[in-house]
């Protein structure tokens, strides 16, 4: 299991073609059995963060250079590394959680 990071959506300054806002999810699986039995539990996550572009900067990636590589590691850089541990620890126990649910529902009789 590896949580897999993407950007979904970016909003950036028309003028300059800097990136202000990137929207990300964070997701991860994991199946159980297999053939007709098996089960897919699933974690994610979402969220956005704001970013402040210098477009004169040493390293500035004009937009239509830009890979999804470059804007993960902004998302990440932006949350920081205890952020990223915390998403991901909530998505490894979001998995835990749907193999072994704390809670059911139902009725006895059926």
């Amino acid at each position: 299991m590896s949580v897999i990071w993407k950007v979904i959506q970016t909003e950036r300054e028309t003028t300059n073609d800097g990136v202000t806002v990137a929207h990300w999810t964070a997701s991860d699986s994991e199946t159980v059995g297999s053939g007709d039995s098996a089960v897919v539990h699933n974690g994610n996550s979402y969220g956005s963060v704001g970013l402040t572009p210098d477009h004169t900067a040493d390293g500035f990636i004009d937009y239509e250079d830009l890979t999804e590589n470059n804007v993960v590691g902004w998302v990440k850089d932006s949350l920081g590394s205890e952020e990223v541990t915390r998403v991901e620890e909530s998505i490894a126990a979001q998995i835990a959680d749907s193999k072994a649910p704390a809670t059911a529902s139902g009725l006895p009789w059926e």
